[in-house]
């Protein structure tokens, strides 16, 4: 376990720097240029950009040896953070207020890119889990992963506004090349190996390109687990649409200074939430805990904007935030289990790609929806007389309405996704394979092996 937790902690150094930077550009942007259109492309490029990225990313992970992957993450990163770095201090003056300019974009891409690269190391540690955790403790293994990013996001968001504050773009790009270098020079030491041992590497994974079609026959050879990919896949278009409208919902009720602030203290929830599952584990059966997971998150965020109270919706959101990292722990548990080691990279890549596909269409759809239908109905339409006695009235609580019902939908899926035959087969595939008499990993390489052959 030692090593683990050196990867562990030289990965939350290396997700600590780039999400700062991303944070502090995206802060830096608005600050230079005040345009919003210029933040909301930003933060719609970046969102397709680590959606489509997963496959390339996990193919890479299977490819090569994982340490060599992450070095080379790494490297780029470091480039491309240099590179931003010679493009902001070249600039003439005035040249990044612009937001049609131009050299303004170049830098925002040459820190995207910088950023979305270093994704790459997070597969690469979630396939790592496997090779260096025994399969006993990889819930809590991921429960621990699940903490250290949630302390990564919570640093991010103090440091990043601090740096652009105090040092500036340039100062901030600098601290980040520095931990970047950092971070190399002592993955340098570390020796990872690349499987578990008596697992052999799969054959034909050193094939060049990302290989989706062998990918997708992996998925499909597990039954059910196309299943849970797609269930998150809708659990991530719901949860866009918490996450496209609650700062617009929050600052309804309070101050901007107080709604940031707040949000520095519901990021702890991560943390609490990660350090509950690396101490409790998440049972016999991680597919049961995911769904009870969902269960309770859906029912939180039926009721925690039912009255305009930020004390229920910051109890609520905790809880939410909370339980995040069981569900994400949940998931990881079962595809090292039920994967075989040789395709984890490439299968947790889909799944990033797939499941993370959801919140661009999230973030462009539901405004309109909010705006147009649930707004309206809840300010001048038949909301104020059918529910706005109880409720509510106003703009406000329209958002509010929207809130209720994605979670009471959120709610029906999971109820009626526990009752279906996917669920049922992928929970028993894994108690199947988690038989005392059987090798930890052997099992799963052979079983996938016969049903190919079949």
């Amino acid at each position: 376990m030692g090593r683990f937790y050196a990867v562990l902690g030289n990965t939350v150094a290396a997700s600590l720097a780039n999400t700062c930077v991303w944070f502090a550009v995206t802060f830096w942007v608005y600050l230079q240029t005040r345009s919003v259109i210029a933040t909301s492309v930003m933060a719609g490029i970046y969102t397709v950009s680590v959606a489509g990225s997963g496959f390339f990313l996990g193919s890479l992970v299977d490819r090569y040896p994982k340490r060599r992957v992450m070095l080379v993450s790494s490297a780029g990163t470091l480039a491309l953070y240099t590179l931003a770095l010679g493009a902001f201090v070249g600039a003439p003056q005035g040249t990044f207020a612009d937001p049609s300019s131009v050299r303004l974009w170049l830098f925002v891409t040459l820190t995207l890119v910088g950023a979305i690269v270093g994704n790459a190391r997070g597969i690469a540690l979630a396939t790592l889990v496997t090779v260096l955790v025994p399969e006993a403790g990889r819930d809590r293994a991921n429960g621990l992963v699940g903490t250290a990013n949630g302390v990564a996001f919570l640093v991010a968001s103090i440091l990043s506004g601090l740096a652009i504050g105090f040092l500036g773009i340039g100062g901030m790009l600098v601290g980040a090349i520095g931990l970047t270098l950092l971070v190399i020079l002592h993955l340098w030491t570390l020796a990872i190996p690349d499987h578990p041992e008596g697992v052999s590497r799969e054959a034909g994974t050193g094939a060049a390109g990302v290989d989706l079609r062998g990918t997708i026959r992996a998925i499909r050879l597990v039954p059910g687990l196309f299943g849970l990919i797609f269930f998150h896949t809708f659990n991530n278009f719901l949860g866009g649409v918490f996450m496209s409208l609650m700062d617009a919902y929050g600052l309804s009720l309070v101050s901007v200074q107080v709604w940031g602030a707040l949000w520095g203290v519901l990021s702890l929830a991560f943390i609490v939430g990660g350090l509950l599952v690396a101490r409790r584990g998440l049972g016999a059966n991680p597919l049961r805990t995911l769904f009870l997971a969902n269960i309770a998150m859906w029912s939180v965020c039926v009721v925690f904007t039912l009255q305009s109270s930020i004390v229920l919706l910051t109890a609520g959101l905790f809880v939410w935030l909370c339980l995040i990292p069981a569900v994400e722990a949940a998931e990881q548990t079962i595809l090292q289990r039920v994967v075989p080691p040789a395709r984890q990279g490439r299968v947790f890549g889909f799944a990033q790609s797939v499941e993370q596909s959801a919140s661009p269409i999230t973030a462009f759809a539901i405004g309109p929806i909010a705006e147009l239908v649930f707004v309206p109905f809840m300010t001048t339409g038949a909301g104020v007389t059918l529910l706005g006695g109880w409720f509510g009235t106003g703009p406000d609580r329209g958002l509010a309405l929207l809130f209720t019902v994605a979670g009471a939908i959120g709610l029906v899926v999971t109820l009626l996704a526990m009752r279906t035959v996917a669920y049922r087969v992928l929970s028993a595939q894994y108690r199947g394979l988690q038989a005392p008499d059987r090798q930890p990993q052997a099992p799963v390489g052979l079983a996938v092996s016969e049903a190919a052959a079949a």
